[in-house]
């Protein structure tokens, strides 16, 4: 039988997830175990299949994409999904992560890119579209309405100065030069500072920053 990460195909244009289908069947780590063209098929075929990750479409009859992943979230708080569609619009993308989705593409993103979102979320990361990542976390900071520092984590100074230099889109070499330290000493207080703030990457981490007040300028593109 063959292993690796299961994965179910949701939209509602039959060619599109044809083709979609076909590409990740080439990958040898990633295999399809169902489809379905409406959103309201979805956990009913999660709940039979168990798959790792969830590819799914916004705009479907029935129930839409952002709906549908509010309740697989709600009910499989592990499965990975990823939203893929053509809306770029700033709602949408802050509606679906809103909603719990750990990943959101444009179609027109290179075909590689899939795969390798695909990967990064069935290893409990987030990713988000390049075109896209400056203005969602610009958004969760415009409708953040903390006054000030906001820090429910009891984060350091220390920390905070860490976080904010993420939030900016800083490399781990990059923070290294501006705090005069080792990269792998930034490596080691990143990963201190992720399990305090109960996130998984980078990503989260730049929105927990931007939703709670501490960051004050626009992330680095």
């Amino acid at each position: 039988m063959r292993r690796g990460i299961s994965v179910l195909l949701v939209d509602d244009h039959v060619l599109f997830r044809q083709a979609l289908r076909h590409l990740l069947e080439t990958e040898q780590d990633i295999r399809i175990v169902g489809e379905a063209s409406d959103g309201s098929q979805v956990e009913q075929l999660v709940e039979d299949e168990r798959p790792d990750v969830v590819v799914m479409d916004i705009s479907m009859p029935a129930i839409d994409g952002i709906a549908a992943t509010q309740i697989l979230r709600d009910k499989y708080p592990s499965l990975g999904i990823i939203v893929l569609t053509m809306f770029a619009e700033d709602s949408q993308v802050i509606r679906a992560i809103r909603a719990g989705a750990d990943g959101y593409l444009l179609k027109n993103i290179e075909s590689g890119k899939v795969v390798d979102a695909i990967r990064a979320v069935s290893r409990g990361e987030s990713v988000v579209d390049p075109e896209l990542a400056t203005k969602v976390l610009n958004e969760f900071r415009r409708l953040s309405d903390v006054d000030g520092y906001n820090n429910i984590a009891g984060l350091t100074e220390r920390e905070i100065s860490l976080l904010q230099l993420v939030a900016n889109g800083l490399s781990n070499k990059e923070i290294a030069a501006e705090l005069g330290l080792a990269e792998s000493t930034v490596k080691n207080r990143l990963s201190i500072l992720f399990q305090k703030l109960d996130v998984k990457d980078r990503t989260q981490a730049a929105i927990y920053a931007m939703t709670h007040g501490l960051v004050t300028t626009a992330p680095v593109p």
